[in-house]
């Protein structure tokens, strides 16, 4: 099976009593719809930190800070395997404009199971909980 390795942002909002996290809608593809964690693929001679900034960038057109490795996700989708790199990030320039996703949302830590995320994603929801509950 073909793996594909990726980077996601869980870029977190301290602007607010509770801390939130970001996450987007799908606007295209095979998932289209569903809800993720910002970022993509890792390219030929990038660090995974390298892949997270042009990602983000590219998607959300802002500029972030990567704090720390939260984990790397392993996950087997019908036709590929996934191995998702995980990262703490927050958003240091720049107003976020959607460029590749259909909407956004800022999530508290309580209603991070409410919204429907793609497979990947929500194996990291109770690692972002326990981390943020602590």
């Amino acid at each position: 099976m073909k793996t594909v390795r990726v980077v996601a942002a869980v870029i977190r909002d301290y602007s607010e009593p509770k801390t939130r996290i970001l996450a987007t809608k799908r606007g295209y593809g095979e998932f289209k719809g569903k809800w993720e964690f910002p970022g993509g693929k890792i390219e030929i001679g990038e660090t995974p930190q390298q892949a997270l900034i042009r990602e983000i960038q590219e998607e959300l057109d802002v500029m972030i800070a990567i704090d720390s490795i939260i984990d790397t996700i392993e996950y087997d989708y019908p036709t590929f395997h996934l191995s998702m790199g995980c990262f703490w990030c927050s958003i240091v320039d720049g107003n976020i404009t959607l460029k590749e996703a259909s909407d956004a949302r800022w999530i508290s830590v309580d209603a991070l199971y409410d919204i429907d995320w793609l497979p990947a994603d929500r194996e990291l929801i109770e690692k972002i909980r326990n981390s943020l509950l602590m």
